[in-house]
């Protein structure tokens, strides 16, 4: 103070006794503003508007949790069917669609009012609540940040209604619409009245990577269900299929190297009245970071202590720095669980806690211990083995340089032409690796053969070339989603030999992998498709097939999700689909080959590669998903998706031919188009198709313990 005072004497020239009135005056002022603080504030009651914006705070904290919300009340109506569609992670639209129950007419003008449900009458009810909703603030809450539609139709109800809402109210008229059986909600704008909570949220890539782990986990513990994610306009991130099991679903979302390394748990416990399920990884498998999938009483909850026990398990088992999948369902007496101590309901509250946990941990540590005897010291990589690649150093390593020798261990010292893998199977005729055009087996049924021979030279050299912008679209869209160091690793492969009808064995440099054909496979003839557009060869079925004929035998395979009757009689839906794919007959039959005659019966398919012939066993499936799953309304969607579904069909290599013939056709016909046409996606790196077994200065270092 003092120095303050020196320093204004000398700038203001006056004494400092004008300053020390001055300080004195504003202490006093402060005082008197202080005083005035202390007098008590007036409580006042706050406006609807702001109470209920606040409550929607609490329960919607990101699109991520409006889709939880809606996703249960899909559930709780019994759909087997959910799909969802994403704009822009969620904030400028977030689509769901179910062939659930449906909301009565009646209920339409009260349904985004607060605390509005079916499924709670009073509050003893909680005690037994056995649904996902029951509080009735999803809808409500929602409706408070967002612009909310919903289109509905009841199984009684002669068409279907359409009512708009807008802070809990319903805005407009209830409208007559068209509509399937179900429900469709739209929440457009998310969080356009908040502004600060939409400026706080991630990129819309990351909140839709947050959406997908709420579907996935959703998707893995109701098999019974569909469920489909995708953007708007693109291709589905996630979709399961009707009627399939946990296991599937987990190798589906997650990864088929998780799908296989999965141990069962179970158990019942009569005297806490707990019931467990679940799959967790055995101790060969890893990961960067650990994926938990926990229910309780079918909620997807968060639980830190059984999360910490099972961490502590792994951790006597893994590497530091690894971690395991694990999916745990508990069931509990209702009596049991309080769920009602979250706003989001991702926490519950329940009784016998330690003892579960126990219960749970030494469960999974029996199965570990189980898997134990069969532990594999060789590490399994996801191409992390790709790394060394990105790095220079690595590339000295694995490449080699002019200027240094290798040394020894990274030489490889044997000729892939000496020996096969086969050698050491008794599989006949496949001992030299080859087999003649003869010794192929008949093919008694669906006979196809081909209608011209192979093209010279001359005639590849002038090839039409496509002027669609749509075609270019999906080659562009291809050549930018490529990974240089995967390309330089199927474009450089060795096949070293078939392990069964999905897997074989490429080493590539002096490292060793596990292939998983089918991933490949799909993408090999999607790209096919596209870069030989409006190219094809054809491949003639000896007589032409009648479609109606295939399309009853595909809805008579599980795998069309066909469920019964209340679908539709057979007759009708096989018409319908014969009646779709006659009316786009020109556009299949000038693009891809696919000849489909006025009259319903299919005469050719595409030649995608020589001596190739797709299994005509999946043909009726083809044509189920040919009617059904292609966008046919718009030009480059139609293109894409057409050459996405005739790619799995002709994926689908190997599950009904005999072993020689499977075997010649991967090691003579698939991989080497791999290695010349392939230009693998990013997506590779991170779905499990193609994983590093070992490489030769990891089996040196072995070799040196020993």
């Amino acid at each position: 103070v003092s120095n303050f005072v020196a320093l204004s004497y000398g700038l203001s020239g006056e004494g400092p006794g004008s300053w020390i009135r001055q300080i004195d005056l504003s202490i006093a002022t402060q005082a008197k503003k202080n005083q005035i603080s202390m007098e008590p504030g007036v409580i006042r009651k706050l406006d609807e508007v702001v109470v209920n914006r606040i409550a929607a705070g609490e329960i919607i904290q990101r699109p991520a949790n409006a889709l939880k919300e809606m996703m249960e009340n899909s559930l709780d109506a019994k759909a087997t069917s959910i799909q969802i569609t994403v704009k822009a992670g969620g904030l400028r639209s977030l689509q769901i669609q179910d062939n659930g129950t449906g909301i009565r007419r009646e209920d339409l003008e009260i349904v985004c009012e607060r605390f509005t449900t079916s499924k709670l009458q009073s509050f003893d009810d909680l005690s037994s609540i056995s649904t996902y909703g029951f509080r009735g603030e999803a809808l409500a809450s929602i409706s408070h940040v967002a612009h909310l539609s919903i289109v509905t139709k009841t199984k009684h109800e002669k068409c279907g209604y359409r009512a708009c809402y807008e802070d809990g109210k319903l805005k407009g008229d209830i409208k007559p619409i068209a509509g399937n059986q179900g429900t469709q909600i739209t929440v457009d704008d998310l969080f356009y009245n908040v502004p600060m909570r939409k400026q706080a949220l991630k990129t819309p890539n990351e909140e839709f990577q947050r959406i997908s782990d709420v579907v996935g986990k959703y998707a893995v513990h109701n098999p019974h269900a569909c469920f489909i994610l995708k953007k708007f306009g693109e291709t589905a991130a996630i979709r399961t299929q009707p009627k399939s099991t946990v296991a599937q679903n987990i190798g589906t979302i997650y990864g088929a190297a998780i799908g296989k390394a999965l141990i069962p748990i179970e158990l019942k416990d009569d005297i806490l009245q707990l019931a467990v399920e679940g799959y967790v990884t055995n101790v060969n498998f890893s990961l960067k970071k650990a994926i938990s999938l926990m229910f309780i009483n079918h909620r997807a909850v968060e639980c830190s202590a059984l999360k910490k026990a099972i961490d502590a398990i792994y951790s006597l088992y893994l590497p530091k720095g690894s971690a395991p999948f694990v999916y745990l369902s508990l069931e509990l007496s209702p009596q049991n669980v309080d769920v009602n101590v979250h706003p989001t309901k991702h926490e519950v509250h329940f009784l016998h806690e330690e003892e579960i946990v126990e219960k749970v941990k030494l469960l999974v540590e029996r199965a570990l211990l189980g898997g134990n005897a069969t532990r594999s010291y060789t590490q399994a990589l996801l191409p992390g083995a790709l790394q060394p690649l990105e790095s220079s150093k690595s590339n000295e390593s694995l490449v080699g340089n002019d200027d240094k020798p290798r040394l020894d261990y990274k030489l490889v010292r044997t000729s892939h032409s000496e020996q096969k893998l086969d050698k050491f199977f008794n599989i006949s005729g496949s001992g030299n690796g080859s087999q003649p055009k003869e010794d192929a087996p008949d093919k008694k049924v669906l006979e196809p053969k081909l209608t011209q021979p192979s093209p010279s030279r001359k005639q590849k050299a002038t090839k039409r070339e496509t002027r669609l912008t749509s075609v270019h679209n999906l080659r562009q869209r291809i050549e930018s989603d490529g990974d240089e160091n995967l390309r330089k690793i199927f474009r450089e492969l060795t096949y070293v030999g078939t392990i069964d009808r999905h897997q074989v064995l490429i080493q590539y440099d002096t490292q060793l992998y596990l292939v998983f054909t089918q991933h490949i496979a799909v993408e090999l003839f999607y790209q096919r498709l596209l870069y030989d557009f409006g190219n094809f060869e054809r491949i003639t079925f000896s007589e032409p097939l009648e479609l109606k004929r295939l399309a009853e035998l595909g809805l008579a395979d599980p795998e069309s999700g066909y469920a019964g009757e209340e679908d539709g009689p057979v007759d009708e839906l096989a018409d319908r689909i014969v009646q779709v794919l006659v009316e786009h007959a020109p556009l299949m039959r000038e693009y891809f080959s696919v000849s489909i005659r006025a009259d319903g019966y299919l005469e050719s398919l595409p030649k995608l590669l020589d001596n190739y012939i797709p299994s005509v066993v999946f043909l009726p499936i083809y044509i189920i998903r040919l009617a059904t799953e292609v966008e046919w309304t718009d030009e480059e969607e139609c293109l894409r998706t057409f050459a996405r579904e005739t790619a799995l069909f002709f994926s689908r290599i190997a599950l009904t031919k005999p072993e020689a013939e499977y075997r010649w056709e991967l090691e003579h016909v698939i991989y080497p188009a791999v290695r010349n046409y392939l230009i693998p996606p990013k997506e590779f790196s991170r779905n499990g198709c193609l994983l590093q077994l070992t490489s030769l200065p990891e089996l040196y270092r072995v070799f040196e313990r020993c």
